[in-house]
């Protein structure tokens, strides 16, 4: 949900209004007679109201006869501010041509918005950002709706398509991003999957997001748009391959029951996002593995409708968690406390760490995610992810070091060690960048060990493991003067994170993801 139509709405409410949660009872909806076709552009005429619980999404067809040049289409409904962290009575908008409205077609998909805009258009040659141009082809197309959350007394909705004919011109070469940054070798690299532009509802330009991610530091950026694929399409006339950052393609699919990222897909691969059951979760998780990409749960503690996790908070079938999500709260923290809890029996699924930002307000970067890969490219850089090779970082101001060792190898996060059962382990944890903090090296039921960061933010943690109490070890870094930095409305009841690692497994091996 775009926030620059509503009053002031933080992040969360951001997430619960782009997702939608609850439909209604629609009024039938009244259509004017079209025009001839011809000079004189066709106007159609929809009006309704959403008020009682029903199915989650409503199509409005109208035939679009030969020579349509392009599609306007406007709408209007009233919101309603909660007063708690989400906006009430939304009405989200999509729009799909004559090749239909089947579940996981792409063919028929030409564009989203959520409730970003009140208006879009849709041409042979030209579209609105979370829309696809191309050609205008004569049939039965679909305007989509969306309610979102709807309350008593309900919401009045109205929309209007006119149809301008004209001599089609061609559709504009899709310009996709480099899939890798030429000259790149083994490192570890910075990079915020889960980011907004004004192709869905941020404020955001893609040649500012850039210049945002250059500025905090990150190798790579994620294009994560609510349910539209046309972002990845255009990235390419920001980017290169000569230099960071590396753009990876993928969409945020915002399902009624949580949000998930499609990361490392194809530019141009559309996800579908309109179900709430587990099996078809797996249909579309299964689809991006498929084609090379991963499934990462976002935020799934988050306590607003639509944004919570739905599908089984055992988050069967995906790839990663997102842990941390824009500045730390207290829903960041319950996420951390589960996602431990796995780890003690034996479950691992990789963490991540991501901006979530929509605005200048939501600071790019602030967290996110530095993975250990063998180029910046997309491929390892998914490979990485998915092995939870990586650590999370508020900003690029922090270092970490992770590591242990025995009987001459050396272990770092998302790998395995294979040391013995029974066997004392080394194990090293040097951050730097991260002053008036306590870092420290966790293991399944306590700290093993832990150091107060000096005044250039420096801590060294050395400890041996006793591998038959400790079969992984952990580290966390975090602030000790949060209580005096954070909102007492967002009371978090623990420490703000300033780093957190995937775990280091010493002896045998993870359970087998489902």
């Amino acid at each position: 949900m775009c926030d620059h139509h509503l009053p002031r709405l933080d992040r969360r409410a951001l997430l619960a209004a782009g997702a939608g949660a609850t439909a209604a009872v629609v009024v039938p909806p009244t259509l004017t007679t079209p025009a001839a076709a011809g000079a004189v552009p066709t106007s159609y005429h929809f009006a309704g109201r959403f008020g009682g619980v029903q199915a989650p999404w409503h199509y409005l067809p109208f035939e679009v006869p030969t020579g349509v040049q392009a599609i306007d289409v406007s709408y209007d409904f009233q919101p309603l501010e909660t007063g708690l962290g989400f906006t009430a009575n939304v009405v989200d908008i999509g729009i799909f041509d004559q090749d239909g409205t089947a579940l996981g077609s792409a063919a028929g998909f030409r564009g989203w918005s959520g409730g970003a805009r009140r208006s879009f258009r849709v041409a042979t040659d030209s579209a609105t950002p979370g829309y696809l141009a191309g050609p205008i082809e004569p049939g039965e197309w679909r305007v989509a709706l969306g309610p979102f959350a709807v309350v008593p007394p309900g919401v009045d909705w109205t929309v209007d398509v006119t149809l301008t004919y004209g001599a089609a011109t061609p559709a504009p070469e899709p310009t996709p991003p480099p899939r890798a940054v030429v000259g790149t070798g083994e490192g570890w690299y910075r990079g915020d999957l889960h980011l907004h532009t004004v192709h869905s509802d941020g404020r955001h330009t893609q040649a500012s997001l850039v210049a945002l991610a250059r500025e905090a530091g990150l190798d790579f950026i994620g294009s994560s748009e609510h349910n539209t694929s046309s972002a990845p399409l255009t990235w390419g006339a920001h980017v290169s391959d000569a230099e960071p950052p590396l753009v990876v393609c993928g969409e945020e699919v915002t399902t009624r029951n949580g949000h998930w990222i499609a990361a490392g897909v194809p530019a141009g691969t559309w996800i579908d996002w309109r179900y709430t059951d587990r099996a078809t979760l797996a249909r579309f998780t299964q689809q991006v593995q498929g084609l090379g990409g991963l499934a990462v749960a976002c935020h799934p503690w988050a306590p607003t409708p639509g944004s919570t996790w739905g599908f089984g908070l055992d988050l069967k079938g995906m790839d990663a968690v997102e842990l941390w999500n824009g500045p730390w709260t207290a829903d960041d923290q319950v996420a951390v406390v589960q996602w431990h809890t796995w780890l003690t029996t034996g479950r691992f699924v990789p963490a991540v760490g991501s901006s979530d930002s929509h605005h200048t307000g939501q600071v790019v970067g602030k967290p996110h995610t530095v993975v250990r890969a063998s180029t910046l490219s997309v491929p390892a850089i998914v490979d990485g992810l998915r092995g939870g090779r990586s650590w999370l970082a508020e900003s690029s101001a922090v270092g970490l070091t992770f590591e242990a060792s025995a009987d001459g190898r050396t272990a770092t996060c998302g790998e395995r060690l294979g040391a013995r059962g029974g066997q004392l382990v080394p194990v090293r944890l040097e951050v730097t960048g991260a002053p008036r903090c306590v870092a420290q090296v966790l293991g399944p039921l306590a700290p093993l060990g832990g150091a107060l960061t000096d005044d250039t933010g420096r801590a060294i943690v050395t400890v041996t493991v006793p591998t038959a109490l400790a079969p992984w070890v952990r580290a966390e870094v975090r602030r000790l003067d949060t209580p005096f930095e954070v909102n007492p409305l967002e009371g978090v009841p623990a420490l703000q994170m300033v780093a957190l690692t995937n775990p280091i497994r010493l002896t045998g091996s993870w359970a087998a993801r489902a």
